[in-house]
């Protein structure tokens, strides 16, 4: 039995299976998305989803879709679905007995006498391969399968249009084509030989209505060449390959063979969290970088030190940290990292990203053993970031006299709380940030070992006083006693006592500026206000600003994005400072709150994590259904409870 599967019933009920989303990433930029029935129900779903570079640095939707028609006795039943305004057509749905997701996902197909199982992977060199198996037949079969294209950014939607070249090559088992100059070719072959039906048309006006439920434009037109029809024999399969590259259709049974020999089974919750997280790593030549979130998400700069520990050290796999550190390291601007983007187009305003980088760091070097390497390796790296913080750079980002970071430009979200509405942040935080300056101080702290290790003690001379001075002005300027916590931001004589998570990361990072009273205090109000099964709130529900539901248009959902919204990727950092206050007797909370998640394995992105969840009970999901951090913290976690387990 498969760790995830779901019964007939569950899947013919339409409100149920489209909720539920498939992603599969090939580790070099390409990726397949769709729900669990096959109706795309977002721009960003396709069979193959994959880089051009000759047009963007984005994605592209090149195969949508395919319908796959069953012909028996000269009757056609189309088991594809889509949508259309009003209505479903065709409603392939209602012919599905079975999916499961072990090892790949297998849809199976009953249409009378007729049982077919449809299996589908990516491959690492930009192609979809789809085993279909005749498992049962009463009389000669045939199907007949027609190719969906978009070829547009996967941020954009395809509307019919005259510019689309119609021609077509034939090449062996199949056909090439493209809809517009400067694209990949689409190679399209079988396993074995076939009838392509050259028919060029557009079908108009198919609905996305997770597009439409968050607000965006969700009608498309999709281009549709013609057909392709070959013969089923029962028992056995045939191979449908879609890529960018043509292949030898000899190869394709055995292909797909040996990619099913690389696939991390998901038969338990953490092989399904280890699974997920290898799907967020992108090689691309000689970088290696982590994308945010599937299936819309880019290289974030934040997120990947934040995701990279759990992503990378907690499956064992410390190479990649160090691969992924070293690739964002060569994209340093004077003291700061590239948030979005990267080159020429990098957007760098991310006050956090540097200091995160300290931490994905000490990481590695605490894992690895390498303390004593890393001030030889990195150190002048990280003299600049630390220098550059302490005498000022962009955004206002400065050391003040006691010692703390200020930072702050009007209009600009510079910490991880950077929703904009109507080119406002929802929360601006400008000013000291708890959370900035709780990762300044450890950044130098972890400087200053390193520099001891590596005997360079200018350095230390040069910071031990500033590393002396930050603990006392960081609780002079956000404690206080009678409120029991620590103030969000604070900007000259305005403190901001709104209960939000950022103060947690305070008590969990190796080097902390508060005592163990105060850090035991703050995850008390943290568990009281803010913790969910889910994740931490960002604000507590007792705020008149908080928004417990995440839903409805861009404005509406980041309006709600860091005002109650619940997030799983803080949930690791309250677990690591619990544990490391209560150590073996706070296991059994945190052992919970990690269990807590395996439901939700089969909820929304299928054996992953979502990006956010509301506030309020039930906690529904929200955001990207993938989302790199939530599935690294969840992995952090489970090491953490193995660490404490232990000792």
């Amino acid at each position: 039995m498969s760790y995830i599967e779901f019964d007939k019933l569950q899947l013919i009920n339409l409100e149920y299976s489209l909720n539920k989303e498939l992603i599969r990433a090939n580790r070099s930029g390409s990726y397949a998305s769709t729900t669990i029935i096959g109706c795309n129900t977002r721009k960003y779903h396709g069979l193959l989803v994959c880089p051009q570079p000759a047009i963007d640095d984005e994605n592209h939707v090149l195969l949508s879709n395919i319908h796959e028609t069953i012909i028996q006795r000269d009757a056609e039943f189309n088991v594809g679905i889509q949508k259309y305004p009003n209505t479903y057509n065709p409603k392939g749905h209602k012919y599905i007995r079975d999916f499961v997701t072990e090892p790949i996902p297998k849809l199976t197909i009953r249409v009378g006498g007729v049982v077919l199982n449809k299996e589908t992977l990516l491959c690492e060199d930009h192609r979809t391969l789809i085993r279909y198996t005749l498992v049962e037949a009463n009389s000669p079969t045939k199907m007949k399968l027609r190719p969906f294209l978009a070829y547009r950014n996967y941020h954009k939607l395809s509307k019919a249009n005259v510019f689309v070249e119609k021609r077509y090559e034939p090449i062996e088992n199949g056909a090439k084509m493209r809809m517009y100059q400067g694209y990949s070719y689409l190679h399209m072959q079988f396993s074995k030989n076939v009838e392509y039906v050259h028919v060029p048309d557009w079908y108009n006006n198919i609905e996305y209505i997770e597009e439409k439920e968050r607000g965006y434009d969700y009608l498309e037109d999709l281009y549709t060449p013609g057909f392709f029809e070959v013969e089923l024999e029962k028992g056995k399969s045939i191979i449908f390959s879609a890529g960018i590259e043509e292949i030898d259709p000899s190869e394709l049974i055995e292909l797909f063979e040996k990619e099913l020999l690389h696939r991390t089974p998901r038969n338990s919750f953490e092989n399904c969290l280890k699974n997920s997280a290898e799907q967020f790593i992108v090689k691309k030549g000689k970088k290696v970088e982590i994308i945010a979130g599937f299936p819309w998400f880019g290289r974030w700069g934040r997120d990947t030190f934040i995701s990279l520990p759990g992503l990378s050290l907690s499956i064992g796999n410390p190479q990649l940290c160090k691969e992924v550190i070293d690739t964002m390291v060569k994209e340093l601007k004077g003291p700061l990292f590239p948030n979005v983007g990267s080159g020429g187009n990098a957007n760098m305003h991310s006050v956090d990203a540097p200091l995160w980088f300290f931490w994905a760091l000490q990481e590695y070097a605490d894992y690895t053993k390498t303390q004593d390497k890393i001030w030889e390796e990195y150190g002048p790296k990280m003299q600049l970031i630390l220098d550059g913080y302490k005498n000022g750079t962009s955004y206002n980002i400065k050391m003040q006299e006691n010692g703390l970071i200020w930072a702050g430009e009007t209009g600009k979200a510079l910490t991880w709380m950077d929703a904009v509405v109507s080119g406002k942040p929802v929360t601006p935080r400008i000013g000291m940030p708890v959370e900035i300056n709780a990762l300044w101080y450890n950044a130098i702290m972890f400087s200053i070992e390193s520099a001891v290790l590596a005997e360079d003690m200018e350095f230390v001379s040069k910071w031990h006083e500033i590393a002396d001075l930050i603990p006392h002005s960081f609780k002079e300027t956000f404690w206080d006693k009678e409120k029991g916590y620590l103030a969000d931001v604070v900007n000259g004589d305005y403190k901001d006592w709104s209960v939000r998570p950022n103060q947690v990361i305070a008590t969990s990072l190796p080097y902390s500026p508060i005592s163990e009273q105060i850090r035991n205090l703050i995850l008390e109000i943290s568990a009281k206000e803010l913790l969910t099964p889910r994740g931490l709130r960002t604000l507590s529900p007792k705020d008149p600003n908080y928004k417990g539901q995440y839903y409805g248009d861009q404005a509406t959902r980041d309006a709600a994005y860091h005002q109650g919204t619940v997030w799983p990727w803080l949930l690791g950092h309250y677990a690591e400072g619990y544990l490391k206050i209560h150590s073996k007797s706070g296991l059994s909370n945190i052992k919970s709150l990690y269990k807590g998640f395996e439901e939700v394995m089969r909820e929304h992105g299928i054996g992953s994590i979502s990006e956010v969840y509301d506030g309020d009970p039930p906690h529904h999901f929200g955001g990207a259904p993938s989302q790199a951090w939530s599935v690294s913290e969840l992995l952090r976690i489970q090491k953490l409870i193995e660490k404490y387990s232990n000792e």
